[in-house]
């Protein structure tokens, strides 16, 4: 192709390129390839030309805003993690509470139906695991539940389960706060029944060394998850100065974020049940890792939000 042919026909897209600069990494990604073509052409059959010179100056500005854009894209997930999540979580402390107080009262409804109806743990747990359970008892491994499948298996499949069931629990918020609150009552029904019924065989303190090597974090995010879902279900009911429609939204986006800031969490508890509860640990190193767990949780959604906001108020 002649230089002037090759100008003439490129000449609009690239006046284009410079006259509505965009900031959208998919878009500057897409001109990017564009002139590299364009520039390795001209290279090859103009390297002494002016519309060469051209090209490589266009070209490097592009490369310019597309690292910026990149560089902006790992700011703001840094950003969000660092000041978004817990300023947001800041103003959900008290549905944190509510939610708080409501599983720790279904626990210890769990507990007390537990201990005064011999036939609770199996109503809320089920026949088979209750037998599993007893069987492993006997053979003097009571939590060998966790050693019974592929470590890999098990942590797609206890994360996969967690992020599902938080996600119901925000999403039942839609039903008035009721659905939610259900959700909380029902994990925390189980959670208390089955403590009972390892304390009415002596093993309490074992199964909890146990347990909650990786229960601290993963209970901790469903009560966490329960007050999205509360966010959401009080968006509804109390809009405030806010139009319902507007505060729907804006309770929609809050918790929702809330939610995806516990999938590490959940993550992080897959792993450790998957690949350490099932590991016989000095009592000592399991205290550490439950204390670590329960230190971190209050620390970044309760103390640090607290922090942050008497430093940046929003």
């Amino acid at each position: 192709m002649r230089e002037p042919v090759f100008i003439k026909r490129n000449t609009p897209k690239w006046k284009a390129i410079e006259e509505n600069p965009t900031r959208d990494p998919d878009e500057l990604t897409e001109r990017f390839i564009e002139l590299t073509d364009d520039l390795s052409y001209a290279r090859t059959f103009y390297p002494e030309s002016s519309v060469t010179r051209y090209l490589n100056g266009l070209t490097a500005q592009m490369h310019r805003g597309l690292m910026q854009s990149k560089r902006e894209d790992a700011s703001r997930f840094i950003t969000f993690w660092r000041y978004e999540l817990p300023l947001l979580f800041r103003q959900s402390h008290r549905l944190l509470a509510v939610s708080f107080v409501i599983f720790l009262a279904a626990c210890l409804l769990g507990w007390l139906s537990a201990a005064n109806d011999t036939t609770f743990v199996r109503l809320i747990m089920g026949d088979a695991y209750v037998n599993m359970t007893q069987e492993n008892i006997e053979k003097g491994d009571p939590l060998g539940v966790y050693a019974s499948s592929d470590q890999a298996t098990m942590f797609l499949r206890i994360t996969l389960n967690n992020i599902q069931v938080s996600f119901q629990t925000f999403v039942m918020g839609l039903l008035a706060s009721f659905g939610t609150i259900y959700a909380l009552f029902s994990n925390g029904v189980m959670l208390g029944a089955f403590q009972y019924f390892f304390y009415e065989r002596g093993l309490l303190l074992e199964s909890v060394l146990k347990i909650w090597i990786h229960g601290t974090l993963e209970i901790s995010a469903i009560i966490i998850a329960g007050c999205a879902g509360l966010t959401l279900g009080n968006s509804l009911l109390f809009p405030g100065t806010y139009s319902r429609l507007e505060s729907f939204i804006r309770g929609t986006r809050q918790g929702l974020k809330i939610c995806v800031g516990l999938v590490p969490i959940f993550i992080m508890a897959g792993f450790l049940e998957s690949f350490v509860t099932r590991l016989t640990l000095h009592p000592a190193v399991s205290l550490t890792i439950i204390l670590t767990s329960a230190a971190f949780i209050v620390w970044y959604f309760i103390i640090y939000p607290i922090r942050l906001h008497t430093i940046r108020p929003q």
